[in-house]
């Protein structure tokens, strides 16, 4: 049975490609990246078929050749089921050329030899520099009320 690690492992060596990462989830699997909310990116993505569109979309249409090198991926936690670990890639944005060296730190859930949940943080600031023509200047101007995941979410 394949544990946490192996599947974070496999999977990050596979990204961005759709199906190649999505067949690495259980049927019902989910990829969380909560923080994709305040930037008006949908953040929950579950089942194979959402999880491939989300991959393709990353890779093809935000980042092309978007992707983590084996250097840049550290592992902090590892209980066999559960994986807490830091990658770093190095991705040109495509609506601005510009390039960002991206931190994303995630806690994956096996389950049955597939991923069962993989949950990731992001920092939605450099995310905003690298996407927009005006940076964070192009967002929503806030409200009153500000929730940095969506609401109701819970962990």
């Amino acid at each position: 049975m394949t544990d946490a690690k192996t599947l974070l492992l496999d999977l990050l060596a596979a990204v961005p490609d759709g199906k190649k990462c999505a067949k690495l989830f259980a049927e019902d699997g989910v990829l969380e990246l909560p923080f994709l909310h305040s930037l008006g990116i949908p953040s929950r993505h579950q089942g194979r078929e959402a999880i491939a569109k989300f991959y393709d979309f990353v890779g093809g249409t935000l980042y092309p050749g978007f992707g983590f090198k084996p250097e840049n991926i550290t592992v902090l936690i590892d209980t066999g089921n559960q994986v807490y670990a830091e990658y770093l890639t190095d991705a040109r944005a495509a609506a601005t050329g510009r390039l960002i060296h991206h931190l994303f730190a995630g806690r994956l859930v096996a389950e049955n030899g597939k991923i069962k949940l993989l949950r990731e943080s992001l920092n939605t600031v450099a995310a905003a520099q690298a996407l927009n023509t005006n940076g964070v200047a192009d967002l929503a101007s806030p409200e009153a009320e500000i929730f940095s995941v969506p609401p109701g979410y819970k962990s």
